[in-house]
């Protein structure tokens, strides 16, 4: 099942840190769930790093913020730490949430064929509906347009 533009999106739970995820529990806020290939990387560091600057704008917005990528809870629990994150990381090592929000990719990487994440931003608004999404994020300003759309939910 793909999501579609201002379909429901399926409660779903996933290990995260700080415990459980679940979208359910999240009805009444918005939320944004942006997706990032890797742990501890430059670019995904960036992407979190201005996710947290941001984070009470996002709160004052009534929109909550969390990570998902591929990495292990331990490994988000380390990057989480490091990086101060006022966020939580969702743990998708089984691919179900990449699958299901359609963020696989076949990339080159040093000229080979990967598997890997694409770094994808999607807003699901208060009722559980897909109101928008960012497919291929290039990271300058890109928090920007997510804040600024999350502020026309709230």
């Amino acid at each position: 099942m793909l999501l579609k533009l201002d379909g429901t999106v399926p409660d779903f739970t996933a290990d995260a840190t700080g415990g459980e995820f679940s979208l359910a529990a999240k009805r009444g806020k918005t939320v944004v769930l942006y997706f990032y290939p890797k742990d501890d990387t430059p670019g995904c560091t960036t992407e979190g790093a201005n996710f947290a600057a941001a984070y009470g704008q996002f709160a004052t917005a009534n929109a909550i913020v969390a990570g998902v990528s591929r990495d292990t809870l331990q490994s988000h629990e380390k990057f989480k730490a490091k990086m101060q994150f006022p966020f939580e990381l969702i743990s998708d090592p089984d691919e179900k949430l990449c699958e299901l929000f359609g963020v696989m990719k076949t990339k080159t990487m040093y000229g080979r064929q990967v598997r890997g994440v694409e770094r994808t931003t999607f807003v699901i608004d208060s009722a559980g509906a897909l109101r928008k999404e960012w497919r291929g994020v290039k990271v300058p300003n890109h928090v920007d347009q997510v804040l600024a759309y999350a502020q026309t939910l709230a």
